[in-house]
């Protein structure tokens, strides 16, 4: 379970995060939508701490996310505390963020190793099982330059699979790829939702987040607009500003 309460965060004079309020329970697809800055991938990066919050508190399985309690006041951890954390939180970025020199298999292995001290060989078998269920187990010895966008998306996912974690962060995980390879990544974004994996997805695929996502939430200027489910958001969305955004997004024959 993932409690976000009473979430700030500004850039400066910028007020991204106005008091976000939001739970993700164990299990559930969140699908989070919104025009560009309305805070959604800031508050995707605050889950993990890869942003530090001005105020409010996240926990994940009851554990405070960046932070300990001493006396009435929150302390920041250390950074080797909160690395620590983030082996509990699986991200993928726009943009892959793959080790250009090190080989599929290889990226996908050095986290759980490293930063978690497991058994090399344990780890290489769960990453080889990880490949075939992207559907690249052929690629294993393939650097990301010898792999499209696609691909290098898919080996993302592997890595951040890899690591066991309780949640899985998306942050617009097809906006980098060519419009034909958005669907192989969405198909292993779909398998595992399917598998209950807790997923919480910033994207702008309208389709996917109708068809796939138990939760549809709306942000806008750093505020929650409106959540609910796929039907009640796209369907008969309550709010002014939901309508207005998805009529300018959605395609013409699923215009409200």
């Amino acid at each position: 379970m993932v409690e976000i309460r009473d979430v700030h965060k500004a850039f400066g004079t910028n007020q991204v995060l106005k008091g976000i309020n939001l739970r993700i329970n164990p299990g559930e697809v969140v699908a989070i939508l919104g025009p560009s800055g309305s805070g959604k991938s800031t508050l995707l990066r605050t889950i993990n701490h890869l942003e530090k919050l001005d105020g409010g508190t996240i926990t994940i399985d009851g554990a405070l996310m960046g932070y300990k309690i001493r006396g009435n006041q929150l302390h920041e951890l250390r950074e080797k505390e909160v690395l620590r954390q983030r082996t509990h939180v699986g991200m993928v970025f726009q943009n892959f963020n793959l080790f250009p020199h090190l080989t599929a298999l290889a990226n996908i292995i050095e986290a759980p190793i490293q930063a978690q001290g497991r058994d090399r060989g344990e780890v290489t078998a769960q990453a080889l099982a990880l490949l075939r269920r992207v559907g690249l187990e052929d690629r294993a010895d393939a650097y990301p330059r010898q792999l499209s966008g696609g691909q290098q998306q898919r080996v993302a996912i592997a890595r951040a699979l890899a690591l066991n974690p309780k949640v899985v962060l998306f942050d617009e995980p097809t906006s980098a790829l060519d419009p034909e390879l958005v669907g192989e990544v969405l198909d292993v974004i779909r398998a595992l939702a399917k598998d209950g994996t807790t997923l919480i997805v910033v994207t702008h695929e309208m389709g996917f987040a109708r068809d796939v996502a138990d939760r549809v939430v709306f942000m806008d200027a750093g505020n929650i607009v409106e959540e609910g489910t796929p039907t009640q958001i796209f369907g008969a969305p309550q709010q002014a500003r939901t309508k207005e955004f998805l009529s300018k997004v959605i395609e013409p024959a699923f215009h409200l």
